[in-house]
């Protein structure tokens, strides 16, 4: 159930065309839709702009695609965050519009491509190239969230040249995700250099004392470039719905 659903059948009911019995019962998911193992927020775009986004780790191919018939029968899109290439093809035997990306690993259906919005580009920037999964997961999901994306990869600190090469670029975007392992010190650069909003993704990459990305998040939390924003480990979707939500702060949406 999406905002034009609803607008169509109080536009409905207002022009007689539809009593108020009826409209109830094509209302009558709110607030959500219980399928036992399951319970689907199926307004949260209204509320937020956004639909609710499936985690796919952890849930079987079957469970997904049941949500998925479900979302899809309420007119709204779905999106499938970290699943494998297997598990989307069984997802896509049954629906058969179901897109993989692959390095993202995200799946979606969108049922209508959104115009891009917001006050400009956001930038997905990469550390390194190992850092490309959680980096393609946050370029992917802001574009399903409807905002023009621009991706600059593999200018970390290890290399300033190639930082300070990108300057003029990274000046463009309206708001920056800024995705590193290791030490996770790209962020810091990037926010001490440029007057944009940097939601910082650590990632899961580096040797053994960079335990799984801890170190990187603890660099980042402690960044002595304020203003940086910081998403959890691996967190390219939670980075994307922050840049979303930070490029369109005081643009009005359609019947506000």
């Amino acid at each position: 159930m999406t905002e034009e659903h609803i607008r169509r059948i109080l536009d409905e009911v207002a022009a007689g065309r539809m009593n108020a019995s009826g409209a109830l019962k094509r209302l009558r998911h709110l607030p959500f839709d219980d399928l036992g193992f399951a319970k689907l927020d199926l307004h949260r775009t209204i509320r937020r702009g956004i639909p609710e986004v499936v985690f796919g780790e952890g849930k079987s191919a079957a469970q997904i695609a049941a949500i998925g018939v479900r979302v899809v029968r309420a007119g709204g899109d779905l999106i499938v965050t970290r699943i494998t290439a297997d598990k989307a093809r069984a997802i896509k035997a049954r629906l058969r519009k179901f897109v993989y990306h692959e390095d993202a690993r995200v799946g979606a259906i969108v049922r209508r491509r959104r115009t891009p919005s917001g006050h400009g580009a956001i930038a997905v920037v990469s550390a390194g190239t190992s850092d490309l999964p959680v980096a393609e997961e946050a370029a992917v999901c802001a574009e399903l969230f409807g905002n023009r994306v621009a991706r600059i990869h593999d200018i970390g600190v290890a290399g300033l040249h190639r930082l300070t090469a990108n300057l003029e670029a990274l000046s463009s975007a309206a708001v920056l995700i800024v995705v590193a392992g290791m030490e996770g010190a790209l962020p810091s650069v990037v926010a001490g250099l440029l007057d944009k909003p940097v939601v910082a993704v650590p990632t899961s990459i580096g040797y053994g004392t960079a335990f799984g990305g801890l170190a990187a998040l603890l660099g980042m939390l402690n960044s002595c470039a304020s203003g940086v924003t910081v998403v959890n480990i691996d967190n390219g979707f939670g980075a994307a719905f922050a840049a979303t939500l930070i490029n369109r702060v005081g643009i009005a949406r359609d019947g506000d």
